[in-house]
């Protein structure tokens, strides 16, 4: 199984001639509790997640231009501009100076991946979110979702034609990137052992349209362990 890449490490290893397309988990939040009627959805960033989204901003390399993509929801929609803050802070090609350089936009696909079925999905939410995420992962099956694989497969198709720069970032929720790191990286998850926040899977594709795949962190481990 592989493990994750530092995004020092990732970045530095970048050639000049390849653009990289990052599906990435938004910033550390604060924990979302059963009781929340909204499963979330207005729960933002911890200062200490901006923090680490503008530090991860700051790796990229100088030269190139970028785009950034979010989930609707505003921890994400912030952990991208946040990024965006890094970049421009680190004098990258293409950034204003300052907070709220870059133009993020959201896009409704990116709060929901893989789901397949709304009412099913609202199902999961309530009850045995990560359990639910796992056996779906597992199985191939779950009503709620489309078939792993090939909603993969078609998630990396859109990131390639969505993105126009040399840096295109897509800033989403861990449930989505898990099931692209299972399909791509081989990897495995469970409910007790689960994706840190920062972290993600890069695309990475040369002049000659050869492409790569990096599971990426901007923590000190992609990992959580509960």
């Amino acid at each position: 199984m592989r493990d994750f890449v530092q995004a020092s490490d990732f970045f530095a290893s970048l050639k000049s001639t390849e653009r990289v397309y990052l599906l990435v988990r938004h910033a550390e939040r604060p924990h979302i509790t059963a009781a929340d009627a909204d499963y979330g959805a207005h729960v933002g960033l911890t200062d200490a997640g901006r923090e680490r989204a503008v530090a991860l901003g700051k790796m990229f390399p100088p030269e190139g231009d970028a785009v950034y993509y979010s989930s609707p929801v505003g921890r994400c929609m912030d952990t991208a501009k946040c990024i965006a803050e890094g970049r421009a802070l680190a004098g990258c090609c293409g950034e204003s100076q300052g907070t709220g350089c870059a133009t993020v936009t959201p896009l409704a696909i990116l709060g929901h991946l893989y789901v397949k079925d709304y009412p099913s999905y609202l199902d999961v939410l309530n009850e045995r979110f990560y359990q639910n995420i796992c056996s779906w992962i597992d199985s191939d099956d779950h009503p709620a979702f489309y078939p792993l694989h090939e909603r993969a497969e078609e998630v990396r198709k859109f990131m390639l034609e969505k993105g126009t720069a040399r840096f295109n970032i897509f800033a989403t929720h861990d449930a989505w990137v898990v099931p692209t790191l299972v399909h791509f990286c081989k990897m495995h998850f469970t409910p007790q052992r689960w994706m840190n926040y920062l972290t993600g899977i890069a695309f990475v594709v040369n002049s000659d349209g050869f492409e790569r795949v990096v599971p990426v962190t901007g923590m000190e481990s992609g990992w959580l362990d509960f």
